[in-house]
C-alpha cells in the first residue's frame, strides 16, 4: 500500500513534476531514470503524489501511474551508494528483461558495466562514471557541449528541453558536484567572486531582472564566453555589463553576481 512516507524512484526516462496535481500544471522540474524520492501527499483522487526529491530537496508533483515504489532499505542505500551517472546522450539499457531509453545524467545502480541485482535487475554496457567522482573544467566544459543546441523548456533537464537552472544542475552533478535547483538558490552557492575580472572558466555567472531577482545562470567558459540555456543551449559573449549577443550587440541578460563550484 502507498501511503505518505512511501520510497519511489524513477524508472522512466524521465518524469515531469508538476505545481499543481493536474497534466496541465507547470512542470517545475524533471527526474531522470535512477533518481529517487518520498511521497509526502496523495490527492483526493489517489491519482498524484506529491513528492520530495532526495538529490535536491524539490518538492512536486507526479502521476501515480510513473510512480515505482522501492523499499526504506533500497532508498537508503542509493543514498550512500557510489553509483554511476549515465554519459550517453541516449542509450538503451535492459531493465526488468525490457529495452528502456534513458539520457544522460541518469542514475545506474552499478558498480561496473555488469549486472547489478538488488531489488531489480538492470543491464547496462555504456559509458558511465562514478557520481562522487569530482573532475575539474575541462571535463565539465565537454559535458556542457554535449548539450550544445538544446531546445530550453522549462523544468528541463534532459538534451530534449531544458532550463538554464536544469542545465547548471546535471552538468555540474555529471562531473560530481551538487546544485540546488534554481538559479536563485545556486547563487547561495559555492564562493562569491567580487568581479568578471577574478572570473575563472566554470564557475556560474547569475543574472538579475529589472526588480533585481537572481533568474537566470550560466557557466562561465574561456574567452569571456557564456554557455547558457535561452531558447536553446548556446555559447555567447560575457563581460561586466552582462550576457551580449555578438551578432547583434543587444545585452540579453543583466550580470548579478558570480560563484565558484568547482574546487580546483
Amino acid at each position: 500500500m502507498i501511503t505518505t512516507g512511501t520510497k519511489g524512484i524513477c524508472r522512466l526516462a524521465l518524469m515531469p513534476v508538476r505545481a499543481a496535481a493536474a497534466d496541465t500544471s507547470e512542470q517545475v522540474t524533471q527526474l531522470l531514470f535512477g533518481e529517487h524520492y518520498e511521497i509526502l501527499e496523495i490527492s483526493k483522487n489517489q491519482k498524484w503524489f506529491r513528492i520530495r526529491i532526495n538529490y535536491d530537496g524539490y518538492e512536486g508533483w507526479v502521476d501515480h501511474r510513473q510512480h515505482t515504489t522501492i523499499s526504506d532499505a533500497y532508498y537508503d542505500q542509493i543514498n550512500i551508494s557510489n553509483y554511476k551517472v549515465c554519459l550517453e546522450l541516449t542509450t538503451t539499457i535492459l531493465y526488468q528483461k525490457q529495452a528502456l531509453q534513458i539520457l544522460i545524467g541518469s542514475v545506474l545502480p552499478i558498480s561496473t558495466n555488469e549486472i547489478f541485482k538488488m531489488e531489480e535487475q538492470l543491464a547496462f554496457n555504456g559509458d558511465a562514471k562514478g557520481l562522487g567522482q569530482r573532475m575539474g573544467y575541462e571535463y565539465l566544459r565537454n559535458v556542457a557541449l554535449k548539450y550544445l543546441n538544446s531546445p530550453y523548456m522549462w523544468g528541463g533537464r534532459s538534451p530534449f528541453g531544458i532550463d538554464c537552472s536544469g542545465f547548471t544542475q546535471i552538468i555540474y552533478r555529471i562531473a560530481g558536484y551538487s546544485l540546488l535547483r534554481d538559479a536563485s538558490q545556486q547563487a547561495t552557492q559555492g564562493r562569491e567572486i567580487k568581479n568578471l575580472s577574478e572570473a575563472r572558466p566554470g564557475d556560474l555567472a547569475f543574472f538579475k531582472n529589472d526588480s533585481g531577482k537572481i533568474y537566470h545562470v550560466g557557466m562561465i567558459m574561456e574567452d569571456r564566453q557564456i554557455i547558457h540555456a535561452s531558447g536553446r543551449v548556446r555559447i555567447d559573449q560575457l563581460d561586466e555589463q552582462g550576457i551580449r549577443v555578438e551578432s547583434s550587440g543587444e545585452y540579453t541578460h543583466f550580470l548579478s553576481s558570480i560563484r565558484r563550484i568547482l574546487k580546483n
